[in-house]
């Protein structure tokens, strides 16, 4: 069940990962999934292993779906808050007594353990849009161990994997012919970021979608990312296309996929500090871009919305949407914890 050429692999972006090896840690994940549902636990994949967690920001289902998730598999897991240990800091960024050289930490938690997951996003790096990847990167270059993205302001790989697995269980392997609606919403929140919608896109770009992103024209998502998704999706069979108004994206959609994400023409490096309040302003603009009954009945008959959670009520989805026939998303939530674990049965040797 176990792919052995993963062993010992990062994973901090599903770009470093081919559709084969996808697939691979998505099979396991559904076997896995298979057998929890009638209590069979695979305790003797990874017996006494040890994940170190490193929070920057606070977490419902990252923290609780890797804790089970290790503990299923037959290892354990550490939680560390840079609160309580000295701050990870990237060299030249060291404060005296309050911080430790990233290499330093890597090295040592290399020697007792055999996985080290970090989150790192949003105020913890001053909405600088690549800090927190520079800060996982940093401690892949100096771990013996992999190192596990559990989400920074670029990459959610954690988040696409469940999504795709969802995808997965409603229309099989190949999503060629279906329509997925991925759009932003409005949220009085300026501080959710875009790295969610960037990897639901991406991992399922591998098998071959009709992807229609929906967004304002003050809104994009990162070029590089778009290009790489674009050509990603194409060479599988399917399609890219941006437009500017929810209702193009929701007409006959199989998916939507619909929630806020920052401005990133607002936010470090474009912008030389972030610019929330021009931001809020901004949003304010689109307020009418919801995920709501009249938009989710432009679908097809059996469309389901999705979310990465946690949603904005009455903002970016109703109540209707969420807790109606069209809802997605508890499945897509219950599948970080067994997404999660088909990544670190493959990769944690």
């Amino acid at each position: 069940m176990i792919t052995s050429g993963l062993k010992g692999r990062d994973f901090i972006s599903l770009r470093d990962f081919s559709k084969a090896e996808v697939e691979s840690m998505l099979e396991v994940a559904l076997q896995l999934k298979a057998d929890n549902a009638i209590r069979r636990r695979h305790t003797d994949i990874l017996p006494g292993r040890t994940l170190f967690m490193i929070f920057f920001n606070a977490s419902l289902r990252t923290r609780n779906s890797f804790e089970a998730g290790i503990y299923q598999l037959g290892g354990n897991s550490h939680f560390l808050s840079p609160s309580d240990t000295r701050v990870p800091a990237l060299k030249g960024e060291e404060i005296a007594y309050q911080t430790e050289r990233i290499s330093d930490m890597a090295r040592v938690l290399s020697r007792m353990g055999d996985a080290i997951s970090i989150r790192i996003l949003g105020d913890k790096v001053d909405w600088v849009y690549d800090k927190g990847l520079r800060v996982i990167q940093e401690f892949a270059k100096w771990s013996d161990i992999p190192v596990i993205n559990m989400e920074d302001n670029v990459y959610h790989p954690c988040q696409g994997m469940a999504d795709v697995m969802t995808l997965r269980e409603m229309y099989g392997r190949d999503l060629r012919g279906r329509k997925l609606a991925v759009s932003w919403t409005y949220s009085p929140s300026t501080k959710k970021p875009i790295a969610p919608h960037h990897d639901f896109m991406y991992a399922a770009s591998y098998f071959g979608p009709e992807i229609v992103y929906a967004r304002p024209p003050e809104m994009r998502i990162d070029p590089e990312i778009e290009a790489a998704i674009k050509a990603n999706v194409e060479a599988n069979g399917g399609s890219y296309s941006v437009v500017d108004n929810m209702e193009d994206a929701c007409d006959q959609a199989d998916i939507v996929y619909a929630k806020n994400h920052v401005c990133l023409d607002l936010l470090p490096p474009v912008a030389a500090q972030p610019k929330h309040e021009e931001m809020a302003k901004l949003f304010l603009k689109y307020k009418d871009w919801i995920a709501d009954e009249r938009r989710m009945k432009m679908g097809k008959p059996d469309a389901k919305y999705m979310h990465c959670l946690p949603c904005e009520r009455g903002f970016e989805v109703t109540d209707e949407v969420m807790d109606g026939p069209w809802g997605a998303i508890f499945d897509e939530a219950e599948n970080r914890l067994h997404a999660q674990k088909g990544v670190m049965a493959c990769i944690i040797p």
